[in-house]
């Protein structure tokens, strides 16, 4: 493959755009772990959040969002598009717990393991919530900065708006200020 300036790369029968959802950098190969962290029970959406983050920098977010749709076989995109599916399923394996891989392992496409994924572990919960907040209340400074404290905490909060976010007020220009009722309460419940 050689090269130009306008940022298209040449293969055997047509160029490939390196915007293009078809594109790999020669770098990529399918067992390369992409996220800080893999998947295990209870860090769903910290890890979908990185691997979403992750997926878009490649430009590969239509192939778990559903944008971009399995051609059918006898289209002439059919085989680049389950070449590129497949390093976005061992993208995806990689990144997740051993004991959870085995469970999507059979997947046929990496929507399919999105999917499932989000299906398990990416339900609005409320015992999450729970847990959380009673890891809130567990967790000391104990001899850490202030700044690392409060980012510890920062963080559990986050995880709960995640898990089971607070319902927003959806008026035009917000005259009723239900929105602003339910900032200042969970402030006061932060606090």
């Amino acid at each position: 493959m050689a090269g130009d300036d306008s940022g298209k790369f040449k293969t055997n029968s047509e160029p490939i755009d390196a915007n293009s959802e078809y594109y790999l950098h020669p770098s990529d190969y399918p067992k390369q772990l992409q996220v800080n962290e893999s998947l295990t029970d209870n860090n769903f959406n910290d890890w979908s959040q990185e691997m979403t983050n992750f997926l878009f920098a490649k430009n590969k977010i239509g192939f778990v969002d559903g944008t971009l749709p399995k051609p059918n076989k006898s289209n002439d995109k059919y085989m680049v598009w389950m070449r590129y599916d497949a390093m976005i399923k061992g993208w995806l394996t990689t990144a997740i717990d051993k004991e959870i891989r085995s469970n999507v392992k059979y997947a046929n496409t990496a929507l399919e393991i999105w999917n499932d994924l989000h299906k398990r572990f990416g339900k609005e919960s409320a015992p999450r919530r729970y847990e959380l907040k009673q890891s809130i209340t567990q967790t000391r400074q104990e001899g850490t900065s202030i700044s690392a404290y409060y980012t510890k905490l920062r963080g559990i909060w986050d995880e709960i708006d995640s898990v089971l976010p607070t319902p927003r007020c959806e008026c035009d220009g917000c005259k009723c200020n239900i929105g602003k009722k339910i900032t200042e309460l969970k402030e006061k419940e932060r606090l």
